[in-house]
């Protein structure tokens, strides 16, 4: 199973970044000036945005500090993939596993790190243990959460993404003094929407300049 969905992701993956331009890192790093955390925001692509991955892109950024950042794209829709290829076949019964092939989540690119990791973003009402509390969502790992949904107990939002966006020290600061990225105030409303082609509009609408 773990193989078939590595393979699965794979494929996913490839299609969606047939389109995107390959970006060397060292060459693309601009360095900037950390002066305060933009974390628990969105960060916007501007239309200045230069890198293809990230053109018209909304992120939920959960980290932010003298370090680098980190969060996860919202808006770039991959594919949908039935919740049992996601879920170890152990933890369900076959009724259980009839049911989650019938029902298949939309799969989004998170970003360029790790992208063969999933992560499954979620409202903070769903109580779980292995999630990861922020200020607006949280974050796990644990595919529990996809079968809780079919047993109607699990979160009343959620996001299944592939991989995450991170950036190392200075390097978002140096890509937002060059106009490629704005920020808005967390929209949960945007984060979970079901129209992600209607986010970046949306949240871009939100924006304001960092001082």
């Amino acid at each position: 199973m773990k193989n078939f969905l590595k393979i699965l992701v794979v494929g996913l993956l490839f299609n969606y970044c047939l389109f995107a331009k390959a970006e060397d890192s060292s060459e693309n790093y601009l360095k900037g000036k950390f002066y305060t955390s933009v974390k628990n925001h969105l960060l916007i692509a501007s239309n200045k945005m230069n890198d293809d991955r990230f053109k018209k892109t909304v992120i939920v950024i959960l980290e932010s500090d003298k370090e680098g950042a980190w969060g996860f794209v919202i808006n770039k829709p991959i594919g949908t993939i039935p919740i049992a290829l996601l879920v170890d076949p152990s933890q369900s019964s076959p009724e259980e596993r009839d049911k989650l092939y019938n029902i298949k989540m939309p799969v989004l690119w998170g970003g360029p790190v790790e992208t063969n990791e999933i992560y499954i973003l979620h409202s903070k009402e769903y109580k779980s243990v292995t999630s990861k509390k922020y200020e607006s969502i949280s974050v796990s790992r644990d595919y529990k959460i996809l079968l809780d949904i079919i047993k109607k107990k699990g979160p009343k939002n959620i996001l299944i993404v592939m991989g995450y966006s991170g950036w190392g020290p200075g390097q978002l600061e140096g890509e937002m003094e060059q106009d490629h990225w704005v920020l808005s105030n967390i929209d949960l409303d945007i984060i979970f929407g079901k129209k992600s082609k209607e986010k970046w509009k949306k949240a871009y609408k939100n924006s304001f300049i960092r001082l």
